[in-house]
């Protein structure tokens, strides 16, 4: 590699972690003491074959304060273990179980789920609506520090990204790129204001709505064929008229997406050739770019290279200012970032396979998406 090309990529790397502090200094926080919420909230609640986790979500859920009018919708969507059992024996009448029909054709399994557990609500233009994966749990002032964003911001839709629980050397080095990516290429505050679709960046785990944009933007019935259907309902709220994006979620909600490197590679597999790039040569590309930046400076610091140095620093200090942010693990993890990106080429190269012999499939459902281009996301 040529001296001016490996300052050039040193370059990047280091406007890259220049871009993600700002973003993190700007990332909107939650109040600590939020006001009570005035008007009604619902949540649906997905489930399939969630035995071991919907029963600590539901606490967590009804352990919310300052949300006076709560109904939680739960929507077994063809469960084969005892997901409806354990839901069954939740003694609340906040609770309420749903069962999803098989998803019509062109409609994937959770858009669908999401869907049905709407129009079971039936929320009103004056609520607001939220989508919880079953893995995630919320704090107890989760709900209303959220829907006070909503509400103070003037927006249709915010993500409260999740603090990520990673144990395990894959989980350690894998779950913290999705917050990195968009850290470090979306201007979040620019992003949060503008109706343009491409700017957009959304975490399924933890969406918060008006039900008022939801509707406009045509629901989940907007998104159905869609892996990647957190992003793909934000932008359809952009399309719609309405704002929105990531806020901080550290401090209202903690996720620990994929347990072990088999779930987390199968997870993987089903979306990653969508959410980085959007078509299999645009992710090509996008993963091209990435281990140019931050895996080439860091090969020529091995060799003495002051440059590379500087450009694996940098890659280091982004990494690390994020996961401080977010609420992640920041050392040791960070320094192996250039590891981490070249463990996401290889899910890269897993999932674009995948996707071109038709074999990706998620909870023994075959997957086929619409070619559109996404900003990564952390979505079960």
């Amino acid at each position: 590699m040529s001296g001016r090309a490996l300052r050039a990529l040193a370059g990047v790397s280091v406007l890259g972690a220049v871009h993600a502090a700002l973003n993190m200094a700007l990332l909107r926080r939650p109040p600590a003491e939020p006001p009570p919420v005035r008007r009604p909230v619902t949540v649906v609640l997905p489930v399939r074959n969630e035995e071991r986790h919907v029963a600590a979500c539901l606490a967590s859920l009804l352990d919310q304060r300052g949300v006076a009018d709560l109904r939680i919708v739960v929507v077994d969507d063809g469960s084969t273990d005892g997901t409806a059992k354990v839901v069954r024996e939740v003694p609340d009448p906040r609770v309420r179980l749903v069962t999803a029909d098989p998803p019509p054709p062109g409609w994937l399994g959770k858009p669908h789920a999401c869907a049905t557990g709407v129009a079971a609500a039936g929320p009103g233009d004056d609520g607001v609506l939220v989508f919880v994966d079953a893995d995630v749990r919320l704090f107890p002032d989760a709900l209303a520090a959220a829907v006070a964003v909503l509400d103070r911001q003037g927006l249709d839709l915010v993500s409260p990204w999740p603090r990520p629980l990673a144990e395990g050397l894959p989980e350690r080095l894998v779950q913290p790129l999705a917050p990195w990516l968009w850290a470090t290429t979306l201007p979040v505050r620019l992003a949060e204001r503008s109706r343009r679709p491409s700017l957009s960046a959304a975490n399924g785990q933890f969406l918060v709505l008006t039900a008022r944009g939801y509707a406009r933007a045509g629901g989940h019935a907007a998104v159905r064929g869609e892996v990647v259907e957190d992003v793909a309902l934000l932008r359809a709220v952009k399309r719609s008229g309405g704002l929105g994006g990531p806020i901080d979620g550290s401090r209202l909600a903690a996720c620990r997406m994929y347990e072990g490197w088999a779930e987390l590679r199968e997870g993987y597999a089903k979306s990653l050739w969508q959410a980085v790039g959007g078509s299999p040569a645009a992710s090509v590309a996008a993963a091209a770019a990435l281990t140019a930046v931050w895996v080439a400076p860091p090969a020529a610091a091995l060799r003495g290279s002051r440059v590379g140095l500087l450009g694996y620093a940098a890659g280091v200090a982004g990494r690390a200012v994020v996961a401080a942010r977010t609420g992640g693990r920041v050392w040791p993890d960070a320094l192996a970032h250039p590891v981490s990106v070249l463990l996401l080429d290889v899910l890269m190269a897993r999932s674009l396979r995948g996707r071109r012999r038709g074999t990706l499939t998620w909870r023994g459902r075959p997957l086929a998406a619409a070619p559109r281009a996404q900003w990564v996301t952390m979505d079960r």
